[in-house]
């Protein structure tokens, strides 16, 4: 089985993109077992919170980062769950 990562991810989407279109700065967390699976997540994610189109999306960077780094705290609090019961 692969194990979890965490990936940050930034980016800019544009926000209001008929009236006054503004280019809007994202970092988003995300746990994942690869990075294109973490990149799905974040454009499923800003697409359905913010009605933002994937080619409003423009990535600047994706890095693994350490658990220890991630500044989400739902992000720890699920890393450190070893297992769970039924």
């Amino acid at each position: 089985m692969s194990e979890v990562k965490v990936y940050r991810i930034e980016g800019f989407m544009l926000i209001n993109h008929d009236k006054v279109p503004v280019w809007q700065k994202f970092v988003k967390e995300v746990r994942a077992l690869n990075e294109k699976d973490a990149l799905e997540y974040v454009y499923s994610v800003l697409g359905s919170n913010h009605k933002v189109k994937r080619r409003h999306i423009r990535i600047t960077s994706i890095s693994e980062i350490p658990v220890e780094k991630a500044r989400n705290r739902n992000i720890v609090e699920l890393s450190r769950i070893k297992g769970f019961v039924k």
